[in-house]
């Protein structure tokens, strides 16, 4: 028989803290890095099924956010109750085997705090990903699906890309899709000063786009959107003229370059149109480029002669180019990223030894 002690004995009677769970938090995606433009668009939300999304994706989680960027589909559960694989392709109705990644507890935390910073993204360092970011959780906030967990991870987030942004000079010139798209033309025409430019959209990508155009110095842009009223509103504000999508043919033998940035359920403009356009500016080429997700130019226009079409996976040498000037910049960046995940964890793991001493107290009444 083994005798205890009676110190020992009481200690086996006082009720156990539990051990400290982990960061009941994960990722499920695909982006630029994963995932060609044609796969990327399969998963792409359109605008205004966000909230059909988020609901279906609430059966797995007790908290949803939902990342839909031209680069990138993602979905933040935290409070899991599922299998997040499962979650997502439930939700898109298809495998996308080979194409998904899947982040849990700090690594997930991680890529998110990356992803707000503009780590992860197709051109590095550029700035609209962090209102995407702020958006998607305001989004999940209006929806009642952010709470303790997520709405720490996504303010941390929020925070570590403000502190690279203002610490490294990693965005010190202002970097985008919408710039990487203005220099793929550049590139193509040469200086664009004298140039036609017809941009099609008038959101907040069309928008970044016109004002790269305008830096690079085009002086005529044509601004075409479904609703006229925008696109005027956007060409008031920027310079440039405004037309309805119904006249897009009419104007399209003009521009000499068309950068396409807009969401549509179906391809605006095919070969046939490219076609016509071109038969009435002989001998002057047309350079399109899509950076639309899903694409509303038809790959069709690429057997048009005097067509050069391009989309957002052609952008790598721009890309490219443009990490060599902020590589030194990178060491930093992620040292801020390490630091701010740290306090993440610190906060978890205080969080959760108060919660396990409160157990521990109504165990004992």
């Amino acid at each position: 028989m083994t005798l205890t002690c009676p110190t020992a004995r009481a200690f086996l009677a006082q009720p156990q803290v539990p051990p400290l769970a982990p960061l009941d938090f994960a990722v499920i995606g695909l982006n630029h890095q994963t995932a060609p433009v044609e796969v990327r668009e399969q998963a792409a939300v359109r605008a205004g099924d966000e909230g059909k999304v988020l609901q279906h994706l609430s059966r797995y989680a007790r908290e949803v956010m939902l990342l839909n960027t031209c680069n990138r589909t993602e979905v933040y559960l935290a409070g899991l109750q599922g299998d997040p694989l499962r979650a997502f392709e439930s939700g898109w109705g298809r495998a996308l085997d080979g194409h998904l990644y899947v982040h849990r507890g700090e690594a997930a935390a991680t890529h998110l705090y990356r992803v707000a910073a503009g780590l992860d993204s197709l051109v590095i360092g550029e700035t609209q990903i962090q209102g995407q970011v702020k958006r998607a959780w305001q989004e999940a906030h209006a929806r009642g699906l952010s709470g303790t967990l997520l709405n720490k991870v996504a303010q941390g987030a929020l925070a570590a890309g403000k502190r690279v942004r203002s610490e490294t000079g990693l965005s010190d010139k202002v970097v985008s899709v919408s710039s990487a798209a203005v220099e793929l033309a550049e590139a193509a025409l040469g200086e664009l000063r004298h140039r036609t430019a017809l941009i099609l959209g008038a959101g907040e990508t069309a928008e970044l786009t016109l004002t790269h155009l305008r830096a690079a110095g085009v002086q005529d842009v044509i601004v075409v959107n479904r609703t006229e009223a925008r696109a005027r509103q956007l060409a008031d504000k920027l310079g440039g003229r405004a037309c309805a999508a119904e006249y897009l043919h009419e104007v399209l033998p003009e521009a000499d370059v068309v950068i396409a940035s807009s969401a549509a359920p179906h391809y605006v403009l095919h070969g046939e149109g490219v076609r016509a356009a071109l038969a009435k500016r002989p001998k002057r080429p047309i350079f399109l480029i899509d950076i639309s997700v899903p694409r509303i130019l038809d790959p069709d226009i690429c057997a048009v002669p005097g067509a050069h079409l391009y989309n957002l996976d052609d952008l790598t040498a721009i890309v490219s180019r443009n990490l060599q000037s902020r590589r030194a910049a990178l060491p930093y960046a992620e040292a801020i990223i390490r630091e701010a995940v740290a306090d993440l964890l610190r906060w978890h793991l205080t969080r959760e030894a108060q919660l396990g001493r409160r157990a521990v107290a109504l165990a004992s009444d």
